[in-house]
């Protein structure tokens, strides 16, 4: 696809660190699958790994979880 940041550069698949934070919860996943403008470094999420992590963060948060890093699991 083509990056609708820089407009220039096309995606390939790699991988991506996610940070999210919510309230009190900071979490960081590594090794996130994601499509990576090869120009501009710009990372894009498909629906269902953005699912996930959202998922994953919210089961953080009620945990009481203030920093977690952690690898992605499918």
């Amino acid at each position: 696809m083509k990056c609708v940041v820089c407009r220039n550069g096309a995606t390939r698949s790699g991988k991506s660190t996610v940070t999210l934070e919510r309230g009190g919860t900071i979490l960081v996943v590594k090794g996130v699958p994601a499509q990576v403008c090869e120009n501009c470094g710009e990372e894009y999420l498909d629906e269902a790994e953005a699912g996930h992590l959202l998922d994953t963060a919210e089961e953080a948060a009620r945990a009481g979880v203030e920093i977690d890093v952690r690898d992605y699991a499918a």
